[in-house]
């Protein structure tokens, strides 16, 4: 055999090799015991829900409908003034290179939402802060008004870029990761929907059991959160 031909084979053998010890071999959970709909509370503060049909990921497409094990889709009603928050949440057991969280930014427009706006925040929640996107939608005059965060595994990614980073970390580490898509929307005037959201997802979090919160925000920000709030 030529050099050149050992030299080739060498490297195949290393890249094989290189490639298999990146092979995630371990699973990374943090939804425990429980499903989504148990850890999200029905109702709490003045807060009631009811089932609701929403624009959900299942719609944009047949192959969305594989990327999740489980979806839950209420709409939350204000008993004090009658305003609704719509949420939903879509979660997966594994999210690998082909189990993808999949964004409101890529969803809307495939059912015919056209995006005014979409940025990335930081959402304060009784003192701790959570990484969050906002994003506006517009079908045929309606407004949606759209707060969302993802988590995979312990990170909490507010764009694909930091998504894909997430994944490729977790795979270097062996680990393939759960994650959770939580949306919340209000139908309305934009400034009006925000403020109400921000009142609504801590309020949420905070009626969310002290265990079953990391499988929403991640272990870290979960644990910070409960100081804040015994502060």
């Amino acid at each position: 055999m030529r050099r050149r031909d050992l030299i080739f084979a060498g490297l195949a053998v290393s890249a094989l090799g290189a490639a298999e010890a990146l092979r995630p071999r371990r699973k990374l959970v943090l939804l425990k015991g429980e499903t989504v709909a148990q850890a999200i509370p029905d109702s709490f503060g003045s807060w009631e829900a009811h089932a609701d049909e929403l624009v959900s990921p299942e719609q944009a497409g047949r192959l969305a409908r594989t990327l999740y094990s489980e979806i839950v889709s209420r709409t939350y009603v204000d008993r004090t003034t009658g305003r609704a928050v719509m949420l939903l949440a879509a979660y997966g057991d594994t999210q690998s290179d082909l189990l993808q969280l999949h964004r409101p930014e890529s969803c809307y427009p495939a059912v015919g939402f056209t995006l005014q706006s979409a940025r990335s925040v930081e959402l304060p929640i009784s003192g701790a802060v959570l990484p969050a996107r906002e994003v506006v939608a517009t079908l045929e005059g309606r407004v949606e008004n759209i707060v969302y965060w993802t988590r995979m595994g312990e990170a909490l990614p507010r764009t694909g870029g930091e998504q894909r980073s997430a994944r490729l970390e977790n795979a270097v580490r062996g680990f393939v990761p759960d994650g959770i898509l939580v949306r919340c929307s209000v139908v309305g005037e934009s400034e009006e929907s925000f403020r109400i959201m921000s009142r609504f997802i801590p309020e949420l979090l905070s009626a969310v059991r002290k265990n079953s919160r990391p499988a929403l925000i991640g272990t870290e920000l979960a644990r910070e959160f409960a100081r804040q709030r015994t502060a």
